[in-house]
């Protein structure tokens, strides 16, 4: 078995850490160019000369260029691409993975392991009418396929649709090791109101579990943190954010969550340490940017101009793949809460997550507005979540008069 952090856009979502984990123990995309000869530089990766990643991918190429149509390699290739995205958090392997599916990409009958992996980069793009239509057609043809049905799962938790997400999580009894199934259905609850209870039950199916895979590990403890982080204990999120970062599993979720907890903990120079290499990743650029400008560090100014490129050149290509974080921009780098509004907002249409709701709830404050934060609001009360950041919003924007 292996784990979209999810992720991911990467930002601070249930989606892909739950895709890496299943993957790895068992943009609106363009259309991939194809060069014209084998020497055609299509770009330089961000790997060392002799690196074994550099070798491992060179190789996997090779083998597929000489058989395109190869399946198998097709996939395989894909997926090696794609958990480099989660590893690293560069949007580019995702292009890369996409290019490898070229033959089947614009085919509705696909095969099995094309419309799953396919799915994968769809929801990456947050095209989750797409992916969802290639899940719904995968497991019609394969019922017990353990990466379908965790990714709907994934799916159902970003809509919020927690009914669902939990029927799609108990689907994988059997399919998956009970520690996964376990967490999957433990993370629905700790997002409807059943946070506690999900908590000690996750926390006692970890410590019972024997001979967790590491990659398992990852996934089970940054869970641990994130609710532990919620319900107000700040010492054990920090007990398992350190586990999970001891694990050496590079994975840019792990980062992106644990850089917001030591935001709201006001530990800017943590941040700083934690994410000072990470540049490349849009989503751990906006986080080390916003501690850089908290203690005034000396990148700061060079990083915010970075991001500002960044949105310019996503909003020319028509991507609002990182429109939760552009919202933040616009209300914590530009002063302008209304544009931070109707980002949020418009990021709300799609996507109902706590980080989601926090912009919203943020930039609606910000401005002034209760009404604009309604859909948060009610939200937040039919969910039933326990968060103690979105607790604090919510009562500063009740009590606003209009």
């Amino acid at each position: 078995m292996r784990p979209a952090h999810i992720i991911m856009r990467l930002k601070t979502s249930h989606l892909f850490l739950l895709i890496y984990t299943l993957t790895s123990i068992h943009t609106a995309l363009a259309a991939p160019f194809t060069p014209a000869t084998d020497a055609t530089v299509l770009e330089h990766l961000p790997f060392k000369a002799g690196d074994a990643t550099l070798r491992e991918l060179r190789s996997m190429r090779a083998e597929l260029t000489e058989n395109p149509h190869d399946l198998d390699k097709a996939v395989a290739l894909s997926q090696r691409y794609f958990r480099l995205a989660q590893a690293d958090g560069d949007p580019r392997f995702i292009g890369y993975a996409q290019a490898a599916l070229t033959p089947w990409w614009e085919m509705p009958a696909a095969p099995v392991p094309v419309l799953v992996q396919r799915a994968t980069l769809r929801q990456y793009s947050h095209q989750f009418d797409l992916a969802m239509a290639d899940l719904t057609r995968a497991i019609s043809l394969q019922p017990r396929n353990d990466k379908a049905w965790s990714l709907m799962a994934a799916i159902y938790m970003v809509q919020a649709d927690y009914a669902e997400a939990k029927i799609a999580c108990e689907k994988l009894h059997g399919l998956a090791s009970k520690l996964i199934v376990s967490a999957c259905i433990a993370t629905v609850d700790s997002l409807n109101g059943r946070a506690m209870h999900a908590y000690a039950t996750l926390q006692a199916a970890y410590l019972n579990s024997t001979d967790v895979p590491a990659i398992e590990q990852l996934w089970v403890l940054t869970r641990l943190a994130e609710m532990s982080d919620r319900l107000a204990y700040p010492a054990k999120a920090e007990e398992y954010f350190q586990a999970a970062l001891g694990l050496k599993i590079p994975d840019a979720y792990l980062l992106a969550v644990y850089a917001e907890f030591l935001l709201d903990e006001k530990r800017y120079s943590d941040v700083i340490n934690l994410l000072k290499d990470k540049e490349r990743s849009d989503v751990l650029l906006m986080r080390l940017a916003l501690a850089e400008k908290a203690i005034a560090a000396p990148k700061a100014a060079e990083h915010e101009d970075m991001m500002r490129a960044r949105f310019e050149a996503a909003r020319m290509r028509g991507d609002k793949l990182h429109i939760q974080d552009e919202a933040r921009y616009y209300l914590h780098f530009r002063n302008d809460p209304a544009e931070s509004l109707r980002l949020a907002r418009e990021n709300w249409q799609g996507q109902h997550e706590p980080s989601d709701a926090r912009i919203l709830l943020e930039a609606a404050l910000a401005s002034k507005s209760r009404a604009a934060a309604q859909p948060a609001l009610l939200w937040y009360t039919r969910s039933r979540i326990e968060d103690r950041h979105l607790l604090k919003l919510v009562k500063a924007v009740e009590e606003l008069k209009s």
